[in-house]
């Protein structure tokens, strides 16, 4: 599965390139897509299809004497076929069941990379839950906190948004206008399972890179829902606010939606350059 959605990763990268004038939503869209391919255990075949083939590893790749992949580009395939039809042969060039002893090992990384992803996942949203376990109520499901620097959206189920204490009043609008847009568009859902997919996918790398544009495209998507009712000295004061509210990304992660989180550069120009 993760092979097969290699193929749409990519043609979703292609297509975001075409795609750079055309509502950010559609992008969003667009990463729904590979999500739902990444998850789903059968595939619809269609002439259509930008996947060269459904099964690029034979069921029995694991109990097999010999190794035979099938990914649809000829030239690799003929390459790694050939190969490894003259140094492996289980019983003959390695010992035999050295299939069933790789794919063990290789059972047991993977299990351990899909646990350490989870717990940085846990222990981030409890280190957060906890800098705004003190904090003061502004409006529904608005708080103020003093141990944050960021604005930011915490929690599924009940989400809140979270606002730093000493946050000008005169951003707080553009920053509270933006985070509800997140929750109307549901965002708090989306990112977390896009964090989940990758959680079990740790070892594709485009499956990062598609994680890392869904966020980009995500806090983009809710920019332009923003934007789309301000005014040409609003959109100004917006983007003051997001450039203020900016933060060094660290690195990967499942939550929160932060409001100056990713992006921020081409964010800004994409707010004044803004056009229905």
């Amino acid at each position: 599965m993760g092979l097969t959605a290699s193929w749409l990763i990519l043609a979703v990268v292609v297509f975001r390139f075409f795609l750079r004038k055309a509502p950010k939503w559609i992008s969003c869209l667009l990463w729904a897509l590979v999500a739902f391919k990444l998850v789903c255990p059968f595939t619809v075949e269609s002439a259509l299809s930008l996947i060269p083939d459904n099964e690029p590893l034979s069921e029995n790749i694991v109990t097999g004497n010999t190794f035979q992949v099938d990914t649809g580009i000829g030239f690799l395939d003929g390459a790694v076929n050939d190969y490894l039809g003259d140094h492996y042969y289980e019983g003959i060039t390695v010992p035999a069941g050295n299939g069933n002893h790789v794919m063990n090992v290789l059972g047991i990384i993977w299990i351990t990379g899909v646990i350490v992803m989870l717990l940085y996942s846990f222990i981030s949203y409890y280190r957060l839950y906890r800098m705004t376990g003190a904090s003061i109520r502004k409006e529904e499901r608005i708080c103020l906190c003093d141990h944050i620097d960021i604005p930011f959206i915490l929690g599924i189920i009940s989400p809140k948004i979270c606002l730093p204490s000493g946050l000008d009043e005169s951003r707080m609008e553009y920053v509270i206008a933006h985070e509800r847009a997140h929750l109307k568009r549901l965002d708090h859902w989306w990112k977390p399972a896009g964090f989940l997919i990758l959680s079990v996918y740790w070892f594709q790398p485009l499956c990062w890179i598609s994680y890392i544009l869904l966020c980009r495209d995500i806090e983009f998507a809710c920019d332009e829902k923003v934007v789309r009712t301000l005014g040409g000295e609003s959109r100004k004061a917006y983007a003051e606010a997001l450039l203020f509210c900016s933060i060094r990304q660290s690195g990967v992660t499942a939550c929160p939606l932060a409001f100056g989180e990713t992006g921020v550069k081409e964010r800004v120009k994409n707010v004044l350059d803004y056009k229905k």
